[in-house]
């Protein structure tokens, strides 16, 4: 299981920049005004001895009693409750602040190790400018510059180190062979109800307070005498015992089940138009390659018309999800569950699927025999053979000359083609090229 990082502190002390560092992206806003990341925004660490998430959080005011102060407290609140480490991120230009001693004293509380960082500090001794820090109790106070990247490969190597001499979490913690399937969505899509209909009320794991566990937990369930493990996210709790009207949604857990999964069912609800973050999730479950079955809920509670409307929405805002087959559900009811699993079966034979290099090149033969690829300059690139190179997803290795001159329109025909061959549905399928070396390229001439 990837730990997770979380970078909290007052607005303005340089969240977001060294978010950014760790990213190596560009992902969170940055800019010289306080407050201006209000939700967490979460990414993939690349600065370290190992992978992790990173999640940048908005100001965090412990006092805050109402308003969008009060939610970007509790969205905080919320990230630490689900943190491996925390960075607490102060400013040492600014100095100790009363509002960086209340947060000092919330996060006295956090289950998770808390590492004091010091921003802002090129250029500047040391010692002297985490001198003041050390009265916050919070252990010996590092001292970094996000925007240079002053002290940040240190920081993290030290952070994470604890996690590389850490025994692994076993990521095949389930009989090999049985399907691992993340139930994903927003919050009140129906995702408790549709994991309620598929493992049965008498299996359910409940609670209710958020940061409970850190890790997605696993339930084995059976449907129709075959075993699958479904990996719960979503704070499963019996329906007598939810407390608040809609559920608590921990982003973290998300994306750790979905990296866990072999086929994510993405949840969405009939009776409210696509969201933003809907699309964001659907991106973030192709980009890590998984095999997907979309769920369509609550499809009982809309008349023809929103039906109408809601398949045109899913055509025009999902189209990147072409591959994934659509079911419109009823978990309430119990309706169309038996064909949504036998997508589920579909999508992990396909994402688990073998293909044998000499089909695979015969398939690429034909390919190119029908359409060559566009001359580029006064060459044509050579396909020669091709082979796998991976499953879940299923990856496509083609070795030839001249191959980085493919244009992204022919990948995508290669990939069609693979996808027809091998009735590949319900994954996704890269396609990779390897050009090999040119014997005469250094050679001299005459």
């Amino acid at each position: 299981m990837k730990p997770t990082v979380v970078i909290v502190g007052r607005p303005n002390v340089g969240k977001s920049t060294l978010f950014n560092r760790v990213t190596r992206s560009r992902d969170a806003l940055v800019a010289d005004v306080p407050g201006l990341t209000r939700d967490r925004h979460y990414g993939e660490g690349r600065v370290g001895p190992l992978p992790y998430l990173v999640v940048d959080t908005g100001g965090l005011e412990p006092v805050a009693r109402e308003g969008i102060l009060r939610e970007m407290a509790n969205q905080t609140r919320l990230a630490i409750s689900e943190a491996d480490v925390v960075i607490f991120l102060v400013d040492g230009r600014s100095g100790l602040t009363p509002h960086d001693h209340r947060i000092a004293q919330a996060l006295r509380a956090a289950n998770a190790p808390v590492q004091l960082t010091v921003n802002k500090a090129e250029g500047m001794e040391r010692a002297v400018v985490t001198a003041e820090f050390h009265e916050l109790g919070l252990g010996d106070p590092v001292a970094i510059s996000s925007a240079h990247g002053d002290g940040v490969r240190e920081l993290m190597d030290s952070l994470l180190e604890r996690f590389v001499e850490a025994e692994p979490a076993p990521e095949e913690a389930a009989p090999s062979g049985v399907p691992r399937i993340a139930v994903v969505g927003r919050p009140n899509v129906g995702k408790s109800t549709l994991i309620n209909a598929l493992v049965g009320e008498e299996r359910m794991i409940a609670w209710d307070e958020p940061g409970t566990t850190r890790d997605a937990i696993e339930v084995p369930f059976e449907w129709e005498g075959r075993p699958y493990v479904l990996i719960d996210t979503a704070g499963v709790r019996r329906r007598g015992r939810v407390f608040e009207s809609i559920e608590k949604f921990s982003v973290v857990k998300t994306l750790q089940a979905i990296d866990r999964a072999n086929v994510v069912v993405l949840t969405l609800d009939a009776t409210e138009r696509i969201a933003e973050q809907d699309a964001h999730l659907a991106g973030f479950i192709l980009e890590r390659g998984r095999a997907l079955v979309l769920a369509i809920n609550k499809w009982d509670a809309v008349d023809e018309y929103r039906r109408a409307e809601a398949r045109r929405e899913l055509a025009h805002q999902l189209n990147f999800l072409a591959f994934a087959r659509m079911h419109f559900v009823s978990a309430l009811q119990g309706v169309g569950l038996g064909a949504l699993m036998a997508s589920v079966d579909e999508a992990y034979r396909a994402a688990m699927t073998k293909l044998s290099t000499p089909r695979l090149s015969r398939v690429l033969a034909a390919a190119v025999e029908k359409q060559a690829p566009p001359r580029s300059g006064l060459s044509r690139p050579k396909l020669r053979y091709a082979h796998q190179g991976g499953m879940n997803p299923p990856i496509i290795v083609i070795h030839g000359n001249a191959l980085d001159r493919v244009p992204d329109t022919y990948r995508r025909y290669l990939e069609s083609t693979f996808r027809k061959a091998f009735e590949l549905s319900g994954t996704p399928l890269r396609v990779e090229f390897r050009t090999g070396r040119n014997p005469y390229a250094n050679k001299p001439h005459g």
